[in-house]
């Protein structure tokens, strides 16, 4: 197996390699994977916690699945409770909404949703929207939907890193930058 090519990164204070992954002939990303990186996410969710201090919310709110890990210890840093919109529905999620966006990395569309129990939670209250990556966008929009539908009020958004070259990733409160890889 020929070693991946890879882009170095410092986060928090934590060095990574992330390996590069096409995505489309031309275009690669660099893959950030939280799961299991105990300390990465704890350094990262210090230090998203230390941005968000001045923040005035209730509730934290991501998607299933990569970002459960920063959700949960954002929570802890914050003293705030989380909420995870899931990617399949469940008979014990009851009243459920749902809102619809493409994957950039299955290149799917992709289904969130809100159970009856967490719409409660965030109805009428001030959500941060907390994710890994914000690439194209298309997750944050499909949570904008589903939590605008809820009557959630969005103060900001938070990713570890954003990517790409879009100029309105400039409001996200982030520990860094992806570039694209092209060829």
């Amino acid at each position: 197996m020929s070693k991946r090519e890879a882009y170095s990164i410092e986060i928090a204070g934590i060095k990574r390699e992330l390996p590069l992954f096409e995505i489309k002939p031309g275009l690669r990303i660099a893959i950030l994977n939280i799961l299991g990186d105990t300390e990465l996410v704890q350094a990262c969710a210090r230090e998203l916690g230390k941005k968000l201090k001045e923040v005035d919310f209730d509730i934290l709110v991501t998607a299933e699945a990569k970002s459960i890990p920063l959700a949960h210890a954002l929570s802890v840093e914050t003293k705030k409770p989380y909420v995870v919109l899931r990617k399949t529905y469940k008979p014990y999620m009851g009243d459920a909404l749902q809102a619809e966006t493409l994957s950039i990395t299955t290149g799917q569309p992709q289904v969130l949703i809100l159970d009856e129990k967490d719409r409660v939670a965030v109805q009428n209250k001030k959500v941060v929207v907390v994710d890994d990556v914000i690439s194209t966008g298309s997750t944050l929009q499909g949570m904008r939907m589903i939590l605008s539908k809820a009557n959630a009020n969005i103060v900001t958004e938070a990713a570890i890193l954003t990517e790409g070259d879009r100029a309105e990733w400039m409001h996200i409160v982030s520990l860094g930058h992806l570039p694209l890889f092209t060829d």
